[in-house]
């Protein structure tokens, strides 16, 4: 099933196993079963210290890894995708490769004393999904009274159906809704022993300049201003930002291709090689002014002398009755994600601008058939994205549509929109919707500071703000255009501005 050069990369990989690891395969008679056999057999040529066995208990098809005492990690379904990554670090993991993780991770992980069987219900096409797989099964190798199984919801679709999963990531712990959506190694230790790990941040020096923002904004920012030698900090709720859920980008200067979480794990890998403290995780709440100004967050407050503002964007929300209660049951923002759900039914995607419509022909490969409901008269997507929808005989286009109601009991069930030019409404069964009417800057959570009607950060020629020391770059800012390369553009002019500004004081 794996080509020749990804067989001889794997076997360079296999070389740093340490211990043996016995592969046990559950299988029954099905096609995906024998297609699961010869995907483990491909591997097995690779090293002397990968062993099979067959026939032992498990949900079919699917495997467990496993080595002395170590054996709590289960792939249902072929982790190929976006999850191959994952099922390498777990072979090394279990192979007696130590994880890379943060010693007091490591010491949170170990202190947990009770039976966990974990389970995550993923997608192989999910960009969100690995980071999730990755945190568990970290997990389970530390500790072995914990256990996790990836399954590939699409593989095991009635299952799925059954437990009322219509969004991925979605982790179950001990057969019962544990957590819905992207969440990382310490969130989901939090969770677990229920508190959260002192991060001391009341205790941490003055900074020269703070980073609010873990984007390309921001780390260009902060990147920026280590390297002029002043004490430098970013705060992030979950660095890498919008970027992350971006899955193909070919438009960055002398990088023809790659994808949101790769090029996010690079900006991560590059920031860290300059003295940046990064506080991931923890959410600024505000900003008092003052000498120096006082940064407030969810876990303690910082202080800096000057900040720089680069919270980005968010997906922007209808305002309608059923948006909010249908999330994670119908209601979807990412068809790499969560599309593998929807094979074989009926979607809606709402919006007809280039998110829209990208949206509408990933899933016409999949779905029964995708409903495109546009509020204008006619699509505003580019002429070729619109070229290739056309081509698309599965996807029927609604314009001068005003989106009134997602309806249904438990998950969704029916889509409600208005005629604009004759005023009739309409009720259409759907199975999903994914809605992509554009973004909103992250800016609600600071009030004393100039915003235009968007709420975006109304910043001068050097990314200086309207409140004295706090500068802003990004897609959170009133910049004409929101482009990776734009953003990180802007976070080098605002540290720049800012370290100006600190000589100047």
């Amino acid at each position: 099933m794996l080509d020749k050069a990804l067989l001889a990369q794997v076997k360079g990989y296999l070389e740093l196993l340490e211990r043996e690891v016995l592969i046990s395969l559950h299988m029954d008679g099905s096609e995906k079963s024998r297609e699961m056999k010869a995907f483990i057999e491909d591997l097995l040529g690779l090293s002397d210290r990968l062993s099979l066995e067959e026939g032992s208990q498990g949900p079919s098809p699917s495997f467990t890894l496993s080595s002395g005492d170590c054996g709590g990690i289960t792939f249902a379904g072929i982790p190929l995708g976006h999850e191959f990554e994952s099922f390498i670090l777990a072979l090394l993991q279990v192979g007696g490769r130590p994880p890379k993780i943060d010693p007091a991770d490591r010491e949170r992980i170990l202190s947990i004393d009770r039976d966990l069987a974990f389970e995550t219900i993923v997608s192989l096409s999910c960009h969100n999904c690995p980071e999730v797989v990755q945190a568990l099964n970290t997990m389970a190798v530390l500790n072995p009274r914990i256990s996790h199984t990836m399954v590939d919801g699409a593989l095991f679709q009635d299952y799925v159906e059954g437990l009322g999963i219509l969004a991925v990531p979605a982790v179950r712990l001990n057969g019962e809704e544990f957590s819905h959506g992207k969440i990382s190694l310490g969130q989901i230790l939090d969770q677990v022993l229920g508190a959260k790990l002192d991060l001391d941040l009341e205790g941490k020096e003055c900074y020269d300049l703070l980073v609010v923002g873990g984007g390309p904004a921001g780390a260009t920012a902060a990147i920026y201003a280590a390297r002029k030698g002043i004490r430098t900090g970013l705060v992030a709720k979950d660095f890498g930002g919008q970027v992350k859920e971006t899955l193909g980008i070919e438009n960055i200067t002398g990088l023809a291709y790659t994808e949101g979480p790769k090029f996010m794990e690079e900006v991560k890998n590059h920031l860290l090689k300059y003295p940046v403290d990064l506080i991931d995780q923890v959410e600024v709440e505000g900003i008092e002014e003052g000498k120096p100004l006082k940064v407030l967050t969810n876990r303690g407050n910082l202080s800096a002398k000057t900040v720089v503002i680069a919270t980005g964007a968010k997906w922007r929300l209808l305002g309608i009755p059923g948006e909010l209660e249908f999330r994670n049951k119908g209601v979807a923002y990412c068809t790499h994600c969560d599309g593998p759900l929807f094979k074989d039914k009926k979607v809606t995607v709402i919006g007809g601008g280039n998110s829209g419509v990208e949206a509408a022909i990933d899933l016409a490969g999949l779905a029964r058939e995708v409903l495109v409901i546009e509020f204008a008269d006619q699509l505003k997507a580019d002429a070729v994205l619109q070229e290739k929808l056309a081509e698309c005989k599965n996807v029927r286009l609604v314009t001068n549509a005003e989106t009134k109601a997602l309806l249904g009991e438990k998950v969704l069930e029916k889509i409600c929109y208005t005629n604009r030019l004759t005023g009739e409404e309409v009720e259409e069964a759907t199975d999903g919707c994914f809605i992509q009417v554009g973004l909103v800057p992250q800016t609600d959570w600071i009030d004393n500071i100039k915003k235009n009607n968007r709420g975006e950060i109304i910043v001068d020629p050097v990314g200086a703000s309207s409140l004295e020391g706090v500068y802003a770059a990004g897609d959170c800012t009133d910049a004409s255009f929101k482009q990776i390369v734009i953003a990180q553009g802007s976070g080098a002019t605002a540290a720049l501005g800012a370290y100006n500004y600190l000589l100047r004081k």
